[in-house]
């Protein structure tokens, strides 16, 4: 098993100046934590991966593809490979699990 705390990965990701952290890499999969500031621009490109966003806090927008949808803590949003996609209009710390099937590149 392997087991991890939300704020332990937050002081993890912060300590090393990223945005993005990648904490669980498996055959099958990999998931991180993703922290956008209110106002920030996120600066992502279509990955090659299928992904799953789970909004942990903080309030934003996003576009996959061309739908629009608003996103706070609980919301789940899937993204098929390939398909461009942004967080926007992040009018409050943004923290999200990210899983990629298979695993990030």
């Amino acid at each position: 098993m392997k087991a991890f705390r939300l704020d332990e990965l937050e002081a993890e990701r912060a300590a090393n100046d990223g945005a993005y952290l990648q904490f669980l890499r498996e055959r099958n999969m990999s998931v991180g934590l993703y922290a956008l500031d209110a106002g920030a621009l996120d600066p992502q490109k279509p990955h090659a991966q299928d992904e799953v966003y789970f909004v942990v806090s903080g309030r934003a927008s996003i576009t996959v593809g061309l739908e629009t949808t608003q996103v706070a803590r609980g919301s789940v949003v899937y993204v098929p490979a390939g398909v461009a996609h942004k967080f926007h209009h992040i009018t409050e710390d943004l923290r999200v699990l990210v899983m990629f099937s298979p695993p990030e590149s």
